[in-house]
């Protein structure tokens, strides 16, 4: 895998087969808390009667995993990393209506 200077690989491993670990700078971590949206509480709710996935909110929790994860890398790059190790994410509810999405991992600089 080639990883250019402005590229950050990502991964959820400990280690990068091929690949030394040179330098390691410590935890990164990117976070967001994001809240539903009226309309897709009440659209959620049809679908709840009838099944089926609930787009909506499907589309909300992608989103803020790409943020989290989009804040994490930011902190490795600003650290001088060029990869992410032990990469894990985690949701929590914060409050009704209200999740807390977490990226975070070991910025590295890889050989």
């Amino acid at each position: 895998m080639t990883v250019s200077k402005t590229d950050m690989l990502i991964c959820t491993t400990d280690s990068v087969p091929g690949r030394d670990v040179l330098q390691t700078f410590g935890l990164v971590r990117g976070a967001t808390v994001r809240a539903k949206h009226i309309g897709t509480d009440i659209v959620a709710g049809l679908r709840n009667l009838v099944g089926g996935e609930m787009t909506g909110y499907s589309s909300l929790l992608a989103g803020a995993r790409e943020q989290a994860l989009d804040r994490m890398k930011e902190e490795a790059q600003r650290m001088g990393a060029n990869a992410i190790i032990g990469v894990r994410m985690e949701t929590s509810a914060i409050m009704n209506g209200a999740s807390e999405i977490v990226a975070y991992g070991t910025a590295v600089r890889l050989s």
